[in-house]
This record gives structure tokens, C-alpha cells and sequence, in this order.
């Protein structure tokens, strides 16, 4: 460090301390013709270096790759660490948990009930191809799941998880069936329960929902009424 003393008026003087100038706060002072061309007496240089990063299969988004020693470097002291975090990008069609890959199957309400055949992509680009069973019946929401075509296990790439299919049945549009052939669709259906309806019973009309209607209103000028008596009194006096 450099001490520097000024005077700024009669009888005040000001005592300064800061890093000095030939030794850069070292605490050495090397010979300017001792010094070496590269480093110009600094001890450091600055240098690019390129680290190949290798990621195993299996990695999860986070994990951290050390290498150790090659951060920066100064005198007497050691090494630092490079470190690299991995970031994973999410994927247009699968979606990672754990080891487990999840993905969404649209199908139509025909296939739902009355089987189909698709096919779907792996990440490692192969293609897969995927059936239902006669008779078996896919509902809105089903999962199925393909074992050992998720993601492979970290030091264990030979063990993968899941491929987790979730299924969305897709329903036909208002009036896609003329009337006159509703009996015949229903005839292929389960029954469907038949309720009975009184006198007492009052009908009423379903409507589409829009959840972002606000359909019940507290009203600003909500207030109990009072008979027309007026108001009540808690106490009644008695005659005398």
C-alpha cells in the first residue's frame, strides 16, 4: 500500500492510503528490466482455452460437470474450478420426469372405442408403433405407459425409464349425426339411464360455461330490509 500526505490548509493535513502504483498492491516491485514481455511484471496473462464438455446420458437438467484446475490462476495460490450447468430446453412433444418421458396422444372417439394404430417418434429417432387390443376402450385422460423407452439412467445408460403416454379423446362436433341416425348410434352404445320426470321436478336449460364470465355479482347495495313497521327495537317498555 502507498501512504500519500497532503496538506489542504494551514495546520490540516490529509492522510490518503491507496493500492500502489509499481507494485499493484503485491507487496513486490519487480525491475522494470527483470520484467517478462508477456506479463509485463503482472505474474498473470490473460489466455482463451477451449474445455470440450462431454454430457453423459441420463444427466438431469442443473447437474453440475467440475473440471477441476482450470479456473483462473494467480501465485501461490490454487487453481480454481471451471463449472459448467447444464440447462435442459424443453422439448415440443416430450416432456422429462425423472427418468420417465411423458407425452400427449390425441385421438378421435372412434379410435377411443374402437381401437387404432399410431406410431411415435423417439428422441433417438426411431419410430414406434402402438396399438389398443379389440374391445378395449381408451376414456379422456388414460394413461399407458411403453416400459424402457424413457430417458436412460445416469452411469446406467443400458436401464431407461417410462415413456408415459397421457390420451385426449377428441369429440365430434354439435350435430355432427343427422337425427334420423341417433337411434342407430345409440343402438351400438350402452344404455343409457332412463330418469323419470314429475310434475314437481322443474326443468331447466344447460348452458356453455365461460369461466371467465363472472356469473354471480354481489350486488353494491345489498342491505337487510326492514318491514314496513320499521325498525325493531331490542327492548320493549312495559306500561305502568
Amino acid at each position: 500500500m502507498q501512504v500519500i500526505v497532503q496538506q489542504i490548509g494551514p495546520g490540516m493535513v490529509q492522510q490518503i492510503q491507496t493500492v500502489c502504483p509499481e507494485c499493484k498492491g503485491q507487496g513486490e516491485r519487480i525491475n522494470p528490466k527483470d520484467r517478462c514481455d508477456n506479463c509485463n511484471g503482472c505474474k498473470v496473462v490473460r489466455e482463451k482455452k477451449i474445455i470440450e464438455v462431454h454430457v453423459d446420458k441420463g444427466m438431469k437438467d442443473g447437474q453440475k460437470i467440475v473440471f477441476h484446475g482450470e479456473g483462473d490462476q494467480e501465485p501461490d495460490l490454487e487453481p480454481g474450478d471451471v463449472i459448467i450447468v447444464l440447462d435442459q430446453k424443453d422439448h415440443s412433444v416430450f416432456q422429462r420426469r425423472g427418468h420417465d418421458l411423458i407425452t400427449k396422444m390425441r385421438i378421435q372417439l372412434s379410435e377411443a372405442l374402437c381401437g387404432f394404430r399410431k406410431t411415435i417418434e423417439t428422441l433417438d429417432n426411431r419410430v414406434l408403433v402402438i396399438s389398443t387390443r379389440p374391445g378395449e376402450v381408451i376414456k379422456h385422460g388414460d394413461l399407458k405407459c411403453i416400459y424402457n423407452e424413457g430417458m436412460p439412467v445416469y452411469k446406467s445408460p443400458m436401464d431407461k425409464g417410462s415413456l408415459i403416454i397421457q390420451f385426449l379423446v377428441q369429440f365430434p362436433e354439435h350435430y355432427w349425426l343427422p337425427r334420423e341416425k341417433l337411434s342407430l348410434l345409440e343402438a351400438l352404445l350402452p344404455s343409457r339411464e332412463d330418469v323419470m320426470v314429475t310434475d314437481e321436478m322443474d326443468q331447466v336449460d344447460l348452458e356453455d360455461f365461460d369461466p371467465n364470465e363472472q356469473t354471480y355479482r354481489n350486488s353494491a347495495g345489498e342491505a337487510y330490509e326492514e318491514d314496513e313497521e320499521g325498525p325493531r327495537t331490542g327492548v320493549q317498555c312495559q306500561a305502568s
